[in-house]
Parts: structure tokens; sequence; C-alpha cells
């Protein structure tokens, strides 16, 4: 029987306590690290994570302990250069998790700064496949990367090194992919309701298109109305859409680039 490689001894203090906190947080226990603390500026927020992951709930920066060695800020990005000015951690590994932000500006925080970006649209209530999310990490020290590895070695099989500008610009193409794609079901989701119809109805066609995506490519997948230059229907849709001004002008937006591509 093949052993199993035991999990490194790795104190993890957790700043957050949104959708990536919690998830990360389930993901690093389930892992086997050990959570110490958990902090969010509301403290019920806190004690809510810190309760299954069986760590110390603190809603204030002064209780953070200074004995782990990862502190992991799993906050919103317009609030990481503020809270990373708040933390005096002298060489404790300090990392963030957004796709959109530079390593630097952790620098206030610690002489040794790091990335850990799970690439995956993630919610509180429902449980991710860590194994099959590409993790994304960037470090400014070799014992930095040497830890980020462990970690991510264990959540994913998929541990990706990247710097901060190739970080920034797949986090873009991610917004579009994922955040913009979603936007659309929900656009969807209004048009089908005009009717009394089920947004399930389009589930095998998501999904269908998704695949065919990844095994064909994006481009020589694309269908449509836009790609057959089929004027007629268009007109129709944009007289269906006469009453919602955004709704047509994103339409025509979309159908333009497509026609350019």
């Amino acid at each position: 029987m093949l052993k199993r490689t035991p999990v490194p001894y790795i104190r993890i203090v957790l700043l957050g306590s949104g959708n990536l906190a919690t998830q990360l947080g389930y993901a690093l226990r389930q892992s086997g690290f050990h959570i110490t603390q958990v902090y969010s500026p509301n403290l019920k927020h806190a004690k809510a994570l810190a309760r299954p992951l069986k760590a110390k709930a603190i809603s204030s920066i002064t209780q953070l302990e200074s004995a782990a060695d990862v502190y992991i800020l799993a906050v919103k990005d317009d609030v990481i250069d503020r809270l990373a000015k708040k933390l005096h951690l002298k060489d404790k590994l300090v990392i963030h998790t957004s796709g959109a932000v530079s390593m630097d500006v952790l620098q206030p925080a610690s002489s040794s700064v790091g990335v850990f970006y799970p690439l995956q649209t993630l919610s509180i209530d429902r449980r991710a496949s860590w194994k099959q999310i590409p993790i994304c990490i960037e470090s400014n020290t070799k014992s930095g990367k040497a830890l980020l590895n462990k970690i991510a070695g264990r959540l994913s099989e998929q541990v990706v090194p990247l710097n901060s500008q190739a970080r920034k610009q797949l986090h873009l193409a991610a917004v579009f992919a994922c955040n913009f794609s979603n936007h659309m079901y929900t656009i969807a989701e209004q048009l089908l309701k005009k009717e009394k119809l089920s947004y399930r109805l389009l589930a095998p066609l998501i999904r269908e298109t998704a695949e065919k995506a990844m095994e064909l490519g994006p481009k020589v997948a694309q269908t449509g109305p836009a790609l057959r230059a089929d004027q007629k229907t268009m007109k129709k849709h944009l007289k269906m859409l006469s009453g919602n001004k955004n709704y047509r002008d994103l339409y025509i937006a979309i159908s333009r680039s497509i026609r350019k591509k």
C-alpha cells in the first residue's frame, strides 16, 4: 500500500469571510492545514467561518497572532492595499488571492509576499472541486515560492507559476469567459420570463456550447445569426428588444464584434 505524503504543519491566518475565504478555508482545512485565526471587521462573519474551521475569530488587526507561517488576504480587490498597510509582519509570508492586483501592493506588510489565485468562480453555499481548479502562484522569495507550492499542491493538480502581468491578463480573460457570460445568462433568464418559460430549457444548450468551445476552440465553435449575417432574424430580434435600450445596444455591439472576428 502506498503511503500518503504527510501534510506539513503550516499555520495559516485567514483574513476575510466571503465567498473565496469560505471555500478556501474549507479546502485548506480538509487538506490538513491548520487555520489558527479568521479575521473579519464583522465579528459575526468571522465567527461563522471560524467555527467549522476550528479557528479563533477576530475582528481587529491588533489581535493577529505573529507566529503563523502564512497570512492570506482573501478580501475584495479594493481592500487589499489598505489592509496590507495595517499589517506589520516582518518576514512572514503574506499573500493575496486576487487575479487583478499586483503582488507589490503587499510590500508594506512584509518582506516576503506572494499571490495565490484560484482560477474559478466560488460561492459560499457551493463546495468547489479544488483538484480541478488551476491555482496561479507568485512570490518574491524562494522560501515563499516553496511554501506556496506545498499549499497549492495539496489542493490542486494544476499549480501554475505566473508573474503579475500574466495573471492580470488571465483575470481579464476570465472576466469575459465567466462574469460576462453569466450576465448573458441573467439576460436570457429575464427574456424567458416574459413568456413564463423556464431557464432550465437552456441548460443543454449552455453545456454543449461550453464543451464545444473547449473541444473545437471558441472561434470554430461560434454559431448564430450574427456569424451567418442573417439580417432578417437580427431585425426581428432588435424589434423584440425595442422596449429595452440596454439589451438592444448590447445585442448590436456583440453582433458587430462577432462579425468582425
